[in-house]
């Protein structure tokens, strides 16, 4: 039995909207603990900028993260404030 390297991960380019929506929820790593709370959410903020998803509070609300020293609210303005930027 043999054991195989994990598979390489292709990232993404740093002018594409998937990259620029990971940076800014990447941030608010001081607020977003989790990595996998980052990535559930970035997830979520990318697929509303497609148009498929919820806004941002809805997305904060429905992933359950685990915020320190900010409210729901007050984040979803400033990821709100950071997509109008990308879009």
């Amino acid at each position: 039995m043999t054991t195989l390297p994990p598979p390489k991960v292709k990232q993404f380019p740093d002018d594409s909207p998937e990259k620029k929506v990971y940076n800014i929820v990447e941030s608010f790593k001081e607020n977003l603990p989790r990595m996998n709370d980052r990535n559930r959410l970035a997830f979520s903020l990318f697929k509303y900028l497609k148009g498929e998803g919820d806004e941002p509070l809805i997305a904060i609300k429905t992933n359950k993260l685990k915020l320190i020293g900010i409210s729901e609210d007050q984040l979803a303005k400033k990821f709100e404030e950071e997509l109008k930027k990308i879009k």
